[in-house]
């Protein structure tokens, strides 16, 4: 919108070019996201606390110290990130690029389906709310909506296809395919995420992480030339979504100043759920799925620790892991909070190297 509105007013400036260029306008979506952050954070989670009296309800099967550190802590703070991340985008962002508007309203329905999630949670008082059949239905149908209007507006030759990392020639062409494909991408992303947020702080870094590195993934696949270089399968107009991806990574920044040990607000269903469908949407919008299975590697550990779980106890009535997912593992065992966070943040910057490696080795 800025974009617009100062070339149209102040062209004759050159000082409003720069409105030209993502990058510029990537870095004015973080700030944006940023300040928006700090200056509503304290009155929203007031707020939430006066509408949420006992706060988010806390498991009694998990960790003890829970109950005791985190009763009372309200939940739905993902709104908070959710408002910085559409305030940033719909300033800097080309408003007439079809992609933006597409990760923009998978993540406000997402974000819907998990503020309706919070909701029921809060008003039962329990850490059951919507039904896992009604909230895999939802997403499914906001997953479908997304995949055939990413694959509308990407070149034909590209739309329905699925890229590797590590191979520049190799092309597979999923025919209707591509559909289920997206279902099982955007879906288990957002699943992925909301099975990470359990420990304050641990799923919005690697969020932010995931965020930067498909900052630098759009960019390039959205810049012929760059493509072209580095022998990266072109996908016109995707560059945008890196004022999308920056204003992600400043909201989530604001957001762990009132996350960070020990949390002020949890994001709940609403900013996890969000945040995982975005980064899905993202990777299947610039081909590069497997990729963010790499770089987003803490994520699927975490959903696939609880896959492991389930299925072994329905087999064999015996747990792989004291507590699914593997965080909580790690405290039954007897590490602090704070240790395993920052060591599964360790991890998640490893993998996110290994990730962008992907770039360069063809």
């Amino acid at each position: 919108m800025l974009q617009y509105l100062c070339l149209q007013l102040f062209g004759d400036f050159r000082v409003f070019n720069l409105l030209r260029y993502i990058t510029f306008r990537t870095m004015g979506a973080i700030l944006t996201a940023l300040i928006i952050s700090f200056w509503l954070g304290k009155p929203i989670i007031s707020w939430l606390r006066s509408k949420q009296r006992q706060g988010q309800p806390i498991r009694s099967d998990g960790p003890e110290s829970h109950l005791v550190t985190k009763k009372g802590t309200p939940t739905m703070g993902g709104c908070l990130i959710l408002l910085a991340v559409t305030i940033s985008t719909l300033l800097w962002g080309d408003l007439t690029n079809p992609f933006l508007w597409i990760v923009l309203l998978v993540t406000l329905g997402f974000g819907a389906l998990g503020a309706m999630d919070d909701y029921k949670k809060l008003t039962k008082n329990s850490h059951h709310g919507v039904s896992g059949k009604t909230k895999l239905l939802v997403q499914t149908l906001l997953t479908l909506s997304a995949a055939l209007a990413s694959a509308h507006y990407t070149d034909p030759s590209l739309s329905n296809t699925l890229t590797f990392p590590f191979f520049k020639d190799v092309v597979l062409n999923l025919g209707w395919f591509f559909y289920p494909w997206a279902v099982l991408v955007i879906v288990g992303s957002s699943n992925a995420v909301n099975l990470t947020d359990g420990l304050d702080g641990l799923a919005i870094v690697p969020v932010m992480i995931c965020s930067v590195c498909f900052t630098i993934i759009a960019y390039l696949v959205g810049n012929h030339v760059f493509a072209t270089y580095l022998q990266l399968h072109y996908v016109a107009n995707v560059g945008e979504l890196g004022i999308f991806l920056g204003a992600l990574v400043g909201a989530g920044l604001g957001f762990l100043w009132f996350n960070a040990p020990p949390a002020k607000v949890f994001m709940g269903d609403t900013g996890s759920l969000a945040a995982g469908g975005a980064l899905g949407t993202i990777a299947l919008i610039t081909k590069h799925e497997f990729v963010l299975c790499i770089i987003g590697g803490l994520f699927v550990i975490e959903a696939v620790s609880v896959i492991l779980q389930v299925g072994y106890y329905k087999m064999t009535k015996k747990r792989i892991f004291l507590m699914a997912p593997i965080h909580h593992h790690f405290e039954k065992l007897g590490w602090a909070e704070p240790t395993v966070v920052i060591r599964f943040w360790i991890i998640a910057s490893i993998l996110a190297l290994v990730g962008l490696a992907t770039l360069k080795i063809r």
